[in-house]
């Protein structure tokens, strides 16, 4: 059952006798597929895998996993090979997903009620939550990073994102304890005509902020034009062909991140400050 949008409050206070207070979130379709989210979590895996290995507890949330934990074992299992003693806990504000979920629990992964709370003892170094406030409204946004940046430990970090059904094309918000840091896009080669094709799956925050005079759509009009550019290099491969997009907009200006061996992923990070809303159209 999927619950009737409500406004995102702040922070609940423990009930009496110190009983947790209601979840905060409303219960979402909960749509998952297994292998759905390996775009976010190669890239947690790769230039993200130093925030686990120095976290003196490891302990990781995947925020609203859905209808099925699939995504929950899969990031699980991914983040072992780079902190064997990871904990990953994995919450849903559906009572009845967590039920289905407990079977599958093991040591260093449990699953738990709650929401954007993050009912679990200890400050994350990672929290993913993939497919969660594309279902909110956008003013609510900013309340909803608050909540959950105000629990992340030292170096933790707070993954907002979206793919689509089967994770061919990917995009995420990634924010420490103050502050948005970076958007992150990935494709797969060959399921696209164009790089501005993201767009349909780009985080709240920015999805309906594809429009002229907007830093995102400035963004994506590049990557079109820089992809466009670089056709010439397509007999040697769209890998070589997106390195090249990369490259030109990192020439042309554009905070790019990372460098060949991410590109070659069909991964493209550029800094917050490069596609951060304008002020005065914010609502």
């Amino acid at each position: 059952m999927v619950q009737k949008a409500e406004r995102v409050a702040p922070a609940r206070k423990p009930g009496r006798n110190g009983a947790p207070g209601k979840p905060i979130g409303n219960i979402t379709r909960g749509t998952t597929n297994p292998n759905r989210m390996r775009r976010v979590d190669r890239w947690l895996t790769g230039t993200q895998a130093w925030r686990l290995r120095r976290a003196a507890d490891p302990l990781v949330v995947d925020l609203g996993y859905g209808a099925t934990p699939a995504t929950a074992v899969e990031l699980f299992l991914r983040l072992r090979t780079v902190r064997p003693d990871v904990r990953l806990c994995g919450i849903e504000i559906e009572p009845e997903r967590v039920r289905a979920a407990l079977p599958l629990e093991q040591p260093g992964l449990s699953f738990h009620p709650g929401g954007f709370e993050l009912p679990v003892p200890g400050n994350p170094v990672v929290v993913r939550a993939f497919n969660v406030l594309r279902q909110y409204e956008e003013k609510d946004v900013p309340a909803v990073w608050r909540i959950v940046q105000d629990r992340l430990g030292e170096n933790g970090i707070f993954i907002d994102g979206t793919c689509d059904e089967i994770g061919r094309r990917a995009s995420w918000i990634a924010l420490d304890r103050q502050r948005p840091l970076s958007l992150g896009m990935s494709m797969r080669f060959g399921s696209f005509a164009l790089p501005s094709e993201v767009a349909e799956r780009l985080p709240k925050a920015l999805i309906h902020r594809n429009v002229p005079g907007e830093p995102v759509h400035r963004l994506l009009q590049a990557m079109d034009r820089a992809w466009l550019e670089a056709a010439p290099l397509a007999g040697f491969g769209n890998r070589q062909r997106w390195t090249a997009m990369c490259r030109a907009l990192r020439e042309a200006g554009w905070p790019v991140h990372d460098g060949v061996s991410r590109w070659r992923l069909g991964e493209l990070t550029v800094g917050w400050e490069a596609v951060a809303p304008l002020p005065d159209t914010v609502p």
